[in-house]
């Protein structure tokens, strides 16, 4: 029985060692696949097998051919649609959004606590932002080309004119645009009493809430003129930020309000939905002019919801 019981303990000190060293020859391989190169997800394969990738390897293989394929296709867009180069991509968007404040020298009295105005958002990526105002022409061209281009920008409706066609801006919104608020009328704002501004500003967030469901955040003056009242009557109903712009676009041509007549980072450029009977142009001459401006001098344009 001694005998036995002596085999038995030195059966199981030799499994007890077998499982030790195979358990150090794992710990090991798995040490030496993530210090080596690029094998270091992939299972050896049989013969005419494709190598087995781990998740994090295909996860990563997968995003990359999915970014391969999205270039591929905006590539192809361009060309399409007379772009003499592709559109450079935005980086994400920021995790952290920038502090927005007033643009100085635009500020009113009892600025502190009303809406910013401002032309730039603050950030160091070569960003700019497209925003379009009114509401005037409704091509079809520009929902296509700027959904083919994969191009963001942000509208600022006016209810006069975008009453004649709402289903136009609601094909926008489904395309992921944001629809803002530009009043009811397109009024010079300052010479109109509170009351008459307050009726302006949210009778246009009402209308917008009423035809696209959702009751917008910014505000853009008409002609860019406010005064002390127009942020009042923004703020009480509901908006949170009046931006404004640092150039504007053409179909044939781009005006700049700074002095060097240049893109900075987090510019905002305004344009206006028009056509051939108020431009030298149609809107995709417009978007073709804006593109190239701006991929020339190594921008992208981005989503200004996303730094809001």
């Amino acid at each position: 029985m001694q005998l036995v019981r002596q085999n038995e303990e030195s059966a199981g000190r030799r499994k007890n060692r077998t499982r030790t060293a195979l358990a150090v020859l794992t710990v090991a391989a798995i040490a030496s696949g993530c210090a080596s190169g690029g094998d270091s997800d992939a299972v050896k394969p049989a013969h005419g097998q494709q190598p087995l990738q781990a998740p994090p390897a295909r996860a990563l293989d997968s995003y990359a051919h999915k970014l391969g394929a999205a270039q591929a296709a905006r590539a192809a867009a361009a060309k399409r649609w007379g772009l003499a180069r592709t559109p450079l991509a935005a980086p994400p968007a920021p995790k952290a959004k920038p502090r927005i404040t007033t643009r100085k020298g635009f500020e009113v009295k009892g600025q502190s606590s009303l809406p910013p105005v401002f032309t730039t958002i603050p950030t160091k990526e070569k960003v700019v932002f497209l925003t379009i105002d009114d509401g005037a022409e409704k091509d079809p061209a520009l929902l296509r080309m700027m959904s083919d281009l994969k191009i963001p920008y942000t509208a600022f409706l006016s209810d006069y004119l975008v009453k004649e066609d709402y289903a136009y801006f609601k094909k926008m919104q489904d395309r992921g645009v944001s629809l803002n608020n530009h009043t009811l009328n397109h009024r010079y704002m300052p010479a109109l009493s509170y009351e008459a501004q307050r009726r302006e500003i949210c009778g246009m967030q009402d209308t917008i809430e009423k035809r696209y469901g959702k009751r917008p955040e910014l505000f853009r003056p008409p002609y860019g003129n406010y005064d002390v009242h127009t942020l009042r009557a923004a703020k009480s109903c509901g908006v949170k930020a009046v931006p404004l712009w640092a150039s504007e676009a053409f179909a044939d041509h781009m005006e700049w309000r700074e002095w060097d007549r240049d893109l900075h980072p987090g510019d905002i450029i305004l344009t206006h939905f028009r056509g051939r009977e108020d431009w030298k142009g149609t809107m995709p001459d417009m978007v073709r002019r804006v593109m190239k401006t701006v991929t020339d001098k190594g921008y992208a344009v981005a989503r200004l919801e996303d730094y809001l």
